[in-house]
Formats: structure tokens, C-alpha cells, sequence
């Protein structure tokens, strides 16, 4: 027999909410600012932010002596600059992938490959709703360089540089993955020193990380729910201690990943020092919540001349 049942707690006020936390032992120095938090930010937002500081076990939300509503915030402030961080590495590999396919898949099989249906796996299904979704993009698009091809030309189906630069990186992931193996996949992979099946997997998580970044999703210390594939055998710097223990569902093993791409898309990145900037910033974070291992920053990946 089930054991769950109806949701039935009252919303409280902002005042209530803090005489909650504060009941639970959660410290409170300035109430005009927790206040002025919790009508602005929310409490269920913030709450991921003091779930680590409940004592074991933690599903009776009692906190631990030394916590505060402070601790909790500068979580959130970290948070929220570490998302804003990675988006923006996100972009430029979200740009570099789009112009490899459009380059690389144009001169291989043609301006309109991403129509041909030769070319990919699961036709009837997986390529035909991605072509019809990359349609719909296309048609709904307002930017001026579709306008006018739209003017001009008659075509049902515009070159690919065309529509490629108004899908969205979930149209170019999926896209990827059901494009049919083969040199000119491998080519587009091995540009960013990885094989076509792992490149796939990358894809599909920076997707995925995109999203939580883009939705203010806690983001530092989350397990997330896709596991991108290890590397064998890649042709840059990756990890080098331990890399097939380290948990690929942490941060640490995807800003890892980002960094990894960002050695062809960005060889200048300052994504390290930016990251060792943050952490400087806030000195009360622990990495090992992140999934970050005691020699992180031995590897060369995150100590190369050229990401210092």
C-alpha cells in the first residue's frame, strides 16, 4: 500500500518563514536582509543553498551550530557566478561545434545535407521530428538574414548556415548523434580531439548543463542527471590522476570536459584563472562538495601555461 498522501501545509509569510529557519537553528544577523532575501530570491530557491548546512540526519532540517543565513547566501552568490561562468564557456563551444558541422557536412555532402535523410539513423522517428523541429525554428525566425533568403528565393529548405544559425544547441546535439557514422562525423569530432561517440555524449551534456545554467539551477554542488563518457584515448590534455575514478556526474568532471574543449575553441581561456578568482572570492567553499579530488590542481589540464 502506498505510503504517500496530500500536500496540505500552509503557505507562510515571509516573517513566518524566517521564525521557521531560525527555530531549526539557523542564525540570523541581519533580519531586514534575510527578509529582504526571502521576498526576493524565495525560500525554496535558498533552500538548496542550506540543505548542507542540516545537521545528519538531514531530513529533520535542523541545522548545525555553526550555521547561518549568511553561509547560505554567499552559496547562492557562488552559485549563481559559477553558472554565469560556465554559460558563457558554453556558448563559444556551442558556436565552434555548429561551425564545424555546417563547414565540414557542406563541403561533404551538400547545403541542404541536414534534409537528406540518407544520411542519418532513425529516419522514421528521431531525424524526421528534429527536421520538422528545426523547421519550425526556421519559420518562426525573425532575424533578418532568414527574412530576406525567404525574399529572394523560393527554396522550401534554406542552406545550412542559414538554418543552423537559428537552431537552438539541443537541434545541433541531436542532430549530431543521428547523423550516420563516418569519415565526415570522425572529422568533426577528431577537430576537438575526441571520437564521434564521445563527442555525442559531450554534446548531449553541455546541452543539458546549458539548461540548468540557463535556469538558474543550483549548479555547484549537484549530482547531475547525465553522466558524459570518459575519454580513451584523446588527442589533448585531459586528466591524468586517477581520471577513471573520478565521478562524471560532478562538477568538477564537467567544467574538466569544458576545459578539455576550450583547448581547440579557445587556446587563450582564462577559464581557470576565473574559476581560482571565484574561489579566492569565496574561501568558505569546499571543492570536494564538487567533486573535486585533492590533486586537482596538479593536473595539467587545470594548471597549463595557457589557462592560467
Amino acid at each position: 500500500m502506498s505510503s504517500s498522501s496530500s500536500y496540505i501545509k500552509p503557505p507562510l509569510s515571509y516573517a513566518e518563514q524566517l521564525t521557521l529557519l531560525k527555530e531549526r537553528g539557523l542564525k540570523v544577523d541581519d533580519n531586514d536582509k534575510a527578509l529582504h532575501l526571502l521576498r526576493h530570491i524565495g525560500y525554496y530557491r535558498l533552500s538548496g543553498y542550506w540543505y548542507p548546512l542540516y545537521r545528519y540526519p538531514k531530513d529533520e532540517h535542523i541545522f548545525k551550530e555553526n550555521a547561518t543565513f549568511d553561509k547560505a547566501f554567499k552559496n547562492y552568490c557562488f552559485d549563481r557566478l559559477l553558472r554565469q561562468l560556465v554559460l558563457s564557456e558554453i556558448e563559444k563551444i556551442e558556436i565552434a561545434v555548429r561551425s564545424q558541422m555546417v563547414n565540414v557536412l557542406s563541403h561533404a555532402y551538400g547545403a541542404k545535407w541536414y534534409a537528406d535523410i540518407s544520411r542519418f539513423k532513425n529516419i522514421n522517428d528521431n531525424h524526421t521530428k528534429s527536421l520538422n523541429k528545426l523547421f519550425a525554428d526556421y519559420e518562426q525566425s525573425k532575424e533578418e538574414f532568414v527574412l530576406a533568403f525567404k525574399r529572394k528565393y523560393t527554396d522550401q529548405y534554406p542552406p545550412c548556415w542559414i538554418i543552423m544559425e537559428v537552431a537552438s544547441f539541443g537541434r545541433i546535439s541531436s542532430l549530431f548523434k543521428n547523423l550516420k557514422g563516418g569519415k565526415s562525423k570522425r572529422r568533426i569530432a577528431y577537430h576537438f580531439g575526441l571520437k564521434d561517440s564521445t563527442l555525442e555524449s559531450w554534446l548531449h551534456c553541455l546541452v543539458y548543463l546549458r539548461n540548468i545554467c540557463a535556469h538558474h539551477c543550483r549548479f555547484w554542488n549537484r549530482q547531475f542527471g547525465v553522466r558524459p563518457r570518459i575519454p580513451h584515448s584523446p588527442s589533448k590534455q585531459w586528466l591524468i590522476y586517477n581520471s577513471d575514478g573520478i565521478a562524471n556526474n560532478r562538477t568538477y568532471f564537467v567544467l574538466s570536459m569544458i576545459l578539455y574543449l576550450l583547448q581547440t575553441v579557445n587556446p587563450k581561456s582564462t577559464l581557470v584563472k576565473k574559476f581560482n578568482s571565484l574561489l579566492y572570492k569565496y574561501p568558505n567553499m569546499v571543492v570536494n562538495a564538487m567533486g573535486f579530488p585533492e590533486s586537482w590542481k596538479d593536473e595539467p589540464l587545470w594548471n597549463g601555461p595557457s589557462l592560467r
